[in-house]
């Protein structure tokens, strides 16, 4: 079984090449900011969690690293799955790492690197469904009608963590305590892939990832 790490700042585009690597190898996305909302929103998240979110700060190790686990334990994970958001500091690569070890799993990162100005101008523009969690960005990717999620109606919403001086604490944040875990990857021999992901479409990113991956994005899966 295999793991891919999509890892990068805020805003350079993990959540989208996500979805598309989801599509073309039919395993599962773990979102940890995901599964952190949705735990927000159902009420299952303590006044701590929220807050922490809401100011950009990185929420604690140990809770992070549960919601995790239990994730990657089901059974839809079982033939390899990709991880968004996750490690987010040299503790929780160490975590996973050494989870990783005892289950056999090989993961490769894919290190999605792009500017620190183009980050805050992506990101203060995004726009999300609260419904569907759809994303768009009103300057690059605006929705058909302003203001509306073309796939069910409902008024989009900014998202408390895309304001822009809780921007600004995400990347200080990322500065501070993710971009570190690069070097550990790198440190215990990890394989790491570097994507220019900040001045070309999407789907051009997602070409250069398939490449790194060594598959063909051209070609439907046959899994």
């Amino acid at each position: 079984m295999n793991a891919i790490i999509l890892f990068g700042a805020p805003g350079s585009g993990k959540g989208t090449q996500a979805k598309m690597l989801k599509e073309r190898l039919r395993i599962p996305h773990v979102s940890s900011g995901d599964m952190l909302r949705e735990r927000i929103r159902a009420g299952a998240a303590n006044g701590d969690v929220e807050a922490t979110m809401h100011s950009g700060a990185l929420v604690a190790d140990n809770l992070v690293n549960r919601l995790v686990e239990e994730r990657l334990s089901r059974a839809d994970a079982a033939g390899g799955f990709i991880l968004d958001g996750y490690p987010r500091t040299v503790a929780q690569a160490e975590h996973l790492c050494r989870w990783f070890g005892l289950r056999g799993i090989e993961e490769v990162v894919i290190h999605l690197a792009v500017d620190y100005n183009i980050v805050i101008a992506r990101l203060s523009g995004r726009r999300q469904c609260p419904l569907c969690g759809t994303l768009y960005n009103v300057v690059s990717q605006p929705p058909k009608a302003p203001g509306i999620c073309d796939l069910d109606g409902h008024a989009l919403v900014i998202r408390d963590d895309d304001r822009e001086e809780v921007i600004r604490e995400r990347l200080d944040a990322y500065q501070r305590q993710t971009r570190p875990v690069l070097e550990y990857f790198r440190s215990v021999g990890r394989p790491v892939r570097e994507v220019e992901a900040g001045k070309v479409p999407p789907e051009e990113v997602f070409h250069e990832i398939c490449r790194a991956l060594e598959l063909d994005d051209r070609t439907q899966n046959r899994r």
